[in-house]
């Protein structure tokens, strides 16, 4: 998957600051729904939450990759934030995080957002991306180092 044609710039966010995950997973719904224009929060907020209580979206090595699936969006929307400050998660390997990857997507389309988060967390996995990642000096870096 061309990573590109998904993200911008404008879905990337480097200083998130929170002290949970449920402040996390509602700042990040909220900037990415203003940087799509995606309408109200409430439906977008509501599936990812739910989606989270189910399970941990917590992975391993300080990235979470929370997401939702919702007739509120006609197509995926998905961005890339940095929390200032690591947050508990749950994840797999006791980490705190730090990267998140969130999606969007509409409720009968399952394929780009599986594909979005497989992309984007095989890059993660890399220690020299999340490196370059976490010390990126701003959305613009970030975007490079998601993209190249």
């Amino acid at each position: 998957m061309n990573l590109k044609k998904i993200l911008s710039p404008s879905v990337i966010f480097p200083s998130i600051e929170v002290t949970t995950k449920e402040d996390a997973i509602e700042s990040m719904v909220k900037l990415l729904a203003a940087a799509r224009d995606a309408g109200p929060i409430e439906p977008l907020l509501e599936v990812v939450m739910e989606r989270e209580r189910k399970d941990s979206t917590g992975l391993e090595q300080g990235i979470a990759v929370p997401h939702g699936k919702t007739d509120a969006v006609t197509d995926l929307i998905a961005g890339i934030g940095r929390l200032v400050e690591p947050v508990e998660w749950g994840t797999r390997d006791g980490s705190l995080v730090r990267i998140l990857v969130m999606t969007i997507s509409p409720l009968k389309r399952t394929g780009p957002h599986l594909q979005f988060i497989g992309e984007v967390v095989r890059l993660l996995r890399e220690e020299r991306h999340r490196t370059s990642l976490l010390s990126a000096s701003g959305a613009s870096e970030m975007y490079d180092v998601m993209t190249q």
